[in-house]
């Protein structure tokens, strides 16, 4: 399990989670930050810093916003584990659920 970041973000991409995060492990996408699962070490560090309550653990993901806790992880299937997202550089595209998402709405 890993924390997930779910629609909130979505347009926002605040990145005080990024500076709070002791490892690394969240990267930047087009629309929407994403947090590495196999990355995070579970500290729990981003979720309180998010000014838009977008992070969640795993299990504690609203119902209407299921769809976010598999997009952090299948959004890396491909990319695999850089070892960090300093280094990585923005994300070239967003998770499906993340790209049909209506620009500036907070969806429930």
């Amino acid at each position: 399990m890993a924390y997930v970041i779910a629609q909130p973000c979505i347009d926002v991409k605040d990145r005080a989670c990024i500076d709070e995060c002791p490892v690394d492990c969240i990267y930047e996408g087009p629309r929407k930050l994403y947090i590495h699962p196999d990355e995070c070490v579970d500290c729990g560090a981003c979720e309180p810093v998010c000014p838009v309550e977008a992070v969640f653990y795993d299990e504690d993901v609203p119902a209407e916003w299921s769809g976010y806790r598999t997009a952090d992880a299948e959004i890396f299937e491909l990319l695999g584990s850089s070892g960090g997202a300093a280094g990585t550089g923005p994300l070239e595209t967003d998770h499906p659920v993340v790209a049909a998402s209506p620009a500036g709405q907070l969806q429930t």
